[in-house]
């Protein structure tokens, strides 16, 4: 388990921060209200811009922290125990404020443009029924996004090099499906930012439950699907001892 230090807690505040200023912006710039607000947004815009920010944030910060920038990563690591305990809940709180902040810099910035959006809040929308479907996309997205950051940064098999633009590229056909219908969030921290800021929760359990139990759903995939599969959750049987030559016997 590797030891963290402030240096990765300020990773994850910076990175967060920055993810989550990215994302509202997109989200007020590209997203339409009113009478338009199902068929007049570019959600390929929004999950492109969204998936890059994160590409680029998590080639600068893994070396520092890992690049997790989502508390329902943190708490995937945590619990297949590559964070101790303690640094997950600094990791989260670093998470949690850099993702107020980053919502707080985007409506000092765009002030009447945000405030139709309610500053990037992410928002069930009428396609769904209700706070438990919406919960459902959320975990789906999180599950997701989790699994792909398990089997690609801490897989003993994994394709670590390959770990950023899997987790951008996941992140924004991720955002192209369920922004229509939950405002793609996936993530507390990108969720907390903008509902505090814009004063709009929309419907709260959904964001919070929802990655929880995707996250942990995509622990149990990967300990007992994927590493299962490559053998490495398996003891390895040990070699046969080199059998002994009888007594009196003569070796040719």
């Amino acid at each position: 388990m590797q030891q963290r230090g402030l240096a990765a807690y300020l990773a994850e505040l910076i990175g967060t921060f920055l993810l989550v200023f990215f994302i509202t912006s997109v989200v007020v710039l590209f997203v339409a209200t009113g009478n338009q607000a199902q068929f007049g947004s570019d959600y390929a815009v929004v999950g492109l811009a969204q998936g890059l920010a994160l590409f680029g944030l998590v080639v600068v910060f893994r070396s520092a922290s890992d690049g997790h920038f989502n508390p329902a990563v943190t708490l995937g690591a945590a619990t297949i125990k590559r964070i101790a305990p303690i640094d997950a809940l600094i990791y989260v709180l670093a998470q949690l404020s850099g993702g107020v902040l980053g919502a707080l810099l985007a409506k000092g910035l765009l002030v009447d443009e945000g405030r139709a959006t309610d500053y990037g809040a992410a928002q069930l929308t009428g396609l769904l029924g209700g706070n438990f479907q919406g919960a459902i996309v959320e975990a789906l997205g999180a599950f997701v996004l989790v699994l792909v950051v398990l089997v690609a940064l801490y897989s003993a098999k994994g394709a670590k090099d390959w770990h950023p633009f899997a987790y951008g590229t996941t992140l924004t056909f991720l955002v192209m499906i369920g922004g229509p219908l939950t405002g793609g969030a996936f993530n507390p921290a990108r969720w907390l930012g903008p509902a505090l800021v814009g004063n709009e929760w929309g419907g709260v359990w959904p964001y919070v439950v929802g990655p929880i139990v995707g996250a942990l759903v995509a622990v149990a995939v990967f300990k007992f699907v994927i590493e299962a599969g490559n053998g490495t959750g398996l003891p390895k049987p040990k070699a046969a001892a080199p059998a002994k030559p009888a007594a009196g016997s003569s070796t040719p």
